[in-house]
C-alpha cells in the first residue's frame, strides 16, 4: 500500500510541477526525478506481484525469489533516495522565512 501511496504522491507532485510550467525553479530536474521515481515504483510493483505469485516452498524457486527480493529491495532504496532529492528540490519557502526573504533587504 505504501507503494501506491508514494505513486499517488509523486503523480500529484508531477502535476503541480507541470502546472507551474518550465519557468518554475528546478523544473527539468523535478520532472526528471519524479518521472524516474514513478517508473521505479511501477517496476517495484511488478516485482512484488511476481514475488507473491512464486511458491517459496519449492526449493528450486527459492534462489529466484531471493534474487527478485534483492532487486526489489535495491529499487526501493534507490526510490527513497530519489524522493529525498525530489523533496529537497521541491521545497518552497513558507512562513517566517518566506516573509523575511520577500522584503527588500537592508
Amino acid at each position: 500500500m505504501l507503494d501506491v501511496a508514494l505513486f499517488v504522491s509523486n503523480a500529484t507532485r508531477l502535476k503541480a510541477v507541470l502546472e507551474q510550467g518550465p519557468s518554475a525553479h528546478y523544473y527539468t530536474t523535478l520532472v526528471t526525478l519524479i518521472s524516474i521515481s514513478l517508473l521505479l515504483l511501477v517496476v517495484i510493483g511488478i516485482l512484488l506481484v511476481l514475488i507473491a505469485r512464486l511458491n517459496l516452498n519449492e526449493v528450486e524457486k527459492q534462489w529466484q525469489l531471493n534474487q527478485l527480493n534483492n532487486a526489489a529491495t535495491t529499487l526501493v532504496f534507490i526510490t527513497v533516495i530519489i524522493n529525498v532529492f525530489i523533496t529537497a528540490f521541491g521545497a518552497q519557502k513558507t512562513g517566517f522565512l518566506a516573509a523575511r526573504t520577500s522584503r527588500n533587504p537592508l
